[in-house]
């Protein structure tokens, strides 16, 4: 049996959860989440809780189990707390600038690049090397981020490029004069 699918979710006050033929919706003070679950599936929401069940011990079933509850849980948590990424930006020269709702990177490249977050994601800048990235959705959320950071991967050698705040960089030595 999974134990993290066993868990009851608690649904906080001011957050009002349906599930409707394998759509569930869950509305809170940051926003509104819908997400088709598995219809296989069992989700019970009885006194102010969430349960999911599995309908037979199939290899189907039980990945499904701890993962359906796990989404369900991150909806919840989302639409209450809302979720966040931090970025920093490392490198002489390396910056970020807001105009608007357009993040400008400087990366070393020739030219400035430009971000604009999508739809349900909010992007901001603390100081001139940091980014932080929040949103009610923790997939779109953690999907940004690595987007962001794809523009310029830490490398090994100086470290230069975006990392994630606590990313530690695995570094190199780099070469050593003839003797």
């Amino acid at each position: 049996m999974s134990r993290i699918g066993k868990k009851p979710i608690a649904i906080p006050s001011g957050v009002e959860v349906k599930y409707d033929n394998g759509t569930l919706t869950v509305k809170g003070p940051k926003g509104t989440l819908t997400r088709d679950l598995h219809k296989e599936m069992i989700v019970k929401i009885e006194d102010n809780q969430i349960t999911v069940e599995r309908p037979s011990e199939e290899k189907l079933h039980r990945s499904l189990h701890g993962t359906t509850r796990t989404v369900i849980n991150n909806m919840v948590e989302g639409v209450t707390k809302g979720f966040e990424k931090k970025l920093e930006l490392v490198g002489v020269g390396y910056r970020a600038a807001k105009a608007g709702n357009k993040i400008t990177l400087s990366l070393g490249f020739s030219h400035p690049v430009e971000v604009v977050p999508e739809q349900g994601i909010e992007i901001d800048v603390e100081g001139t090397n940091k980014l932080i990235i929040k949103g009610i959705n923790k997939e779109q959320v953690g999907a940004v981020a690595a987007k962001i950071r794809s523009l310029r991967e830490p490398e090994p050698y100086k470290g230069k490029g975006i990392k994630y705040e606590n990313e530690v960089i695995r570094r190199k030595v780099g070469k050593t004069g003839k003797k």
